[in-house]
């Protein structure tokens, strides 16, 4: 089986803890790293790593903005 054919282990849970700990290490400067991992998964062809970390980088804007708090239950829409 190929990495890209494995069903990913990350789950929504851990999207939120990992956007929490990117904003409290790097502030508002995470989104710019969330923003050039996109390009360079785009550059690679890999496509299913780019659209993770848009998710991961919505998820860091919702937490620099205030929408969602660490604590906070993760619902999916």
């Amino acid at each position: 089986m190929t990495a890209a054919a494995r069903p990913s282990r990350i789950t929504p849970q851990d999207i939120r803890m990992i956007a929490f700990t990117l904003v409290e290490r790097h502030g508002a400067q995470a989104l710019g790293y969330a923003d050039q991992a996109v390009w360079e998964m785009e550059d690679q062809g890999e496509a299913e790593c780019a659209d993770a970390w848009r998710a991961l980088r919505s998820e860091i804007e919702d937490a620099l903005s205030g929408r969602i708090l660490r604590s906070q239950p993760v619902r999916l829409h």
